[in-house]
């Protein structure tokens, strides 16, 4: 009875209803879709901040992660950012595109996340990286 928001792309089916559709004011949508990042919602918002090294700050500066998300450039040329999530699924996803580029600060538990997914990967290759 909850709330979802879904990827269009992934609906394979649809079927049409003799119901009238439910309205939802836009504001309780917000309230309730507009907090989490990526197609993950939820009202036990964390803030995730992230560390870019200087190579590659203007890339991830220019980029929209979230609407409501913060940025500034630290004295080094790093890029500090931090952004809203309720589900840090798609979030760690998009974090480890920009490995080893990136440094997750907070919070603990965004931290955890993003490092049992890169032991997970070193163990799939068997445990025996080389530089």
């Amino acid at each position: 009875e909850a709330l979802r928001s879904f990827a269009v792309d992934a609906i394979q089916r649809t079927q049409v209803l003799d119901k009238a559709a439910i309205y939802v004011p836009e504001t309780e949508l917000d309230d309730v879709l507009g907090c989490g990042y990526g197609i993950f919602a939820g009202r036990e918002v964390q803030w995730a901040s992230l560390r870019f090294t200087p190579e590659r700050a203007r890339w991830v500066a220019a980029e929209g992660w979230h609407p409501k998300q913060r940025g500034r450039f630290e004295p080094d040329g790093s890029y500090l950012l931090e952004l809203p999530y309720a589900d840090p699924r798609e979030l760690v996803m998009d974090i480890l595109r920009h490995v080893p580029e990136v440094e997750v600060l907070g919070p603990a538990s965004l931290v955890a996340a993003v490092e049992g997914k890169l032991l997970a990967g070193v163990k799939r290759f068997g445990g025996g990286l080389t530089q």
